[in-house]
């Protein structure tokens, strides 16, 4: 209903729309107010309002407290369910648990195994329909007392023996003594968890899960934070990966992303040693990302992460939920990016084939044992207590020995334990441990205690044989028989099936001139 309108013919404006008539005229008699009560009326009005609207709030949301919470009961439900279809998981045979390396306690070891399959990727990356190979490897040794990480890297193109193994169909595959260390997985059918038994053969560092994944899995985390900053010291054009970038600093995601981590020939010496520091890069700084309130305050971004790493990863069945993974990513938040290192094991070229390397030792055996030892390669974390021996054998662990070229030394291993295969991964672990000349002798009569025996003016090599398998030192003994061209001979007695003899020394410092970067290093740039 309109008002009268005045004789002007403009709309008369209501003072008060709302507002009874009668009381605005008995208002308009009143007599008018001090103008500083009228204020002080005007605030008390204002604050009674707000105290209404307050009310107002608490009522609704009393009344729909419990919707609201069976509500996000049942959409966490269904989050959860969402993620847990999402994971891909693979039960692993790792065969004879004898074999395997001692466990190393509280503390954590995943290997992280980057596929370069292109299985319905088309023709863009290459190599189209390609099963894949173990393209990006690294180890990630999380210390017992979360204050400090190692991330080993090892090389694709590392020459090194691949045991037998199974897959997780039951299928069985022969090993190689001699084969590049990417073909423990895809080549024959080789699955994820050949490539385990690979890096615990060639390493003495056990296992305890792995994680693996594809191009997808970079380009789509890579995304769901939002993009991962990078830096070149130079001007990029790669024509293997694509990379076209200039120099300076920059936020990859999605393609570009991968291709920065795929880019070898226009950095370095352009093979795959030269790509290893722009992954340890590309690493560093998303585990800065997912780390940074950034993230951590957006939930937009955390549920992308959360559903990115499910659906890119493949795993083992002993972390196949989201609820295992959520402990395992919890374990790793505890870590401060400062005290993660990165790390690339020690190598050589090749000298039986061009383009391809071996380790080197003793330098590989040292940064292994430290990882095995759960050693820092930070300053953080105080040395681990010495071990319990427990039931070791008799005596105390050889003396340090002196100085001894490993690589020169003459090893037959001889099984005298009574049980068959205890002699090839042995000589594996010496070559590991630098006594590249280590080889399978036959069996020996049975023994209850594993020794070492050496010829005239081997005394020193035996003491670092000793030293390096953790052998007391009366396991150390001149040979019955002198033969100038024999070398030393080790056998195996029935105390290696009951891992009896004490452990071996844990190295107190890192190999010299190995490559190190720390996760929290923003100054590191592709070369």
């Amino acid at each position: 209903m309109h008002e009268e309108q005045p004789e002007t013919g403009r709309a008369r404006v209501d003072p008060a729309p709302g507002v009874p008539r009668q009381r605005r005229r008995r208002a308009a008699d009143a007599p008018a107010a001090p103008a500083g009560e009228g204020r002080r009326d005007s605030r008390r009005r204002a604050a009674a309002a707000k105290r209404n609207r307050r009310r107002r709030v608490l009522k609704w949301t009393a009344g729909t407290g419990a919707l609201v919470l069976v509500a996000g009961c049942g959409g966490a439900y269904y989050l959860y369910k969402h993620f847990n279809d999402n994971i891909t998981s693979v039960k692993v045979q790792l065969g004879d648990e004898a074999e395997r390396p001692k466990a190393a306690g509280d503390a954590l070891n995943i290997l992280v195994i980057g596929t370069d399959s292109r299985e319905g990727l088309g023709r863009q990356y290459g190599d189209e329909g390609s099963t894949g190979h173990a393209d990006t490897t690294l180890l990630f040794h999380i210390a017992k007392d979360r204050t400090n990480a190692t991330v080993v890297s090892l090389p694709r193109d590392l020459m090194v023996p691949i045991p037998d193994c199974q897959t997780a169909q039951g299928k069985r595959i022969p090993g190689s003594p001699r084969e590049q260390f990417n073909e423990s997985l895809g080549q024959e059918g080789r699955d994820a968890g050949c490539t385990w038994k690979t890096v615990e053969k060639n390493t003495g560092i056990r296992v305890d899960h792995f994680v693996q994944v594809n191009f997808e899995a970079v380009k789509t985390l890579s995304t769901a934070v939002g993009g991962v900053e990078v830096c070149a010291a130079k001007d990029i054009d790669d024509s293997g990966s694509h990379l076209k970038m200039s120099k300076g600093r920059h936020v990859v995601q999605g393609e570009e992303a991968l291709a920065f981590v795929r880019t070898r020939h226009a950095v370095g010496f352009g093979g795959d040693l030269s790509r290893i520091p722009l992954q340890q890069q590309f690493i560093s700084s998303m585990i800065r990302k997912i780390k940074s309130d950034d993230t951590l305050t957006s939930p937009t971004k955390l549920y992308k992460l959360a559903d990115a790493a499910t659906k890119a990863l493949t795993v083992d069945s002993g972390i196949g939920s989201v609820d295992k993974l959520k402990d395992l990513a919890l374990d790793i938040s505890k870590v401060d990016t400062k005290n993660i290192t990165f790390t690339t094991a020690p190598v050589l070229d090749d000298p039986k084939e061009k383009g391809r390397v071996i380790f080197k030792q003793p330098d590989a055996g040292q940064l292994f044992a430290m990882v095995a030892g759960d050693r820092s390669l930070t300053e953080t974390a105080a040395p681990p207590a010495p071990a319990d021996t427990g039931s070791a054998a008799p005596g105390t662990p050889a003396a340090t020995a002196p100085a001894v070229d490993t690589k020169d030394v003459q090893v037959t291993v001889r099984n005298g334990s009574g049980k068959r295969g205890q002699s090839g991964p042995t000589v594996e672990k010496l070559r590991t441990k630098g006594f590249a000349k280590a080889e399978v002798g036959s069996d020996a009569p049975v023994a209850a205690d594993t020794t070492v025996s050496y010829q005239p003016g081997q005394e020193a090599a035996a003491g670092a044989l000793a030293t390096a398998l953790g052998l007391p030192g009366d396991a150390v003994r001149p040979a019955a028989k002198a033969d100038p061209k024999a070398g030393l001979l080790l056998v195996l007695g029935k105390d290696v099936l009951t891992a009896s003899a004490a452990p071996s020394a844990v190295p107190t410092e890192a190999p010299e001139d190995l490559q190190k970067v720390q996760a929290d290093d923003t100054d590191a740039c592709a070369k």
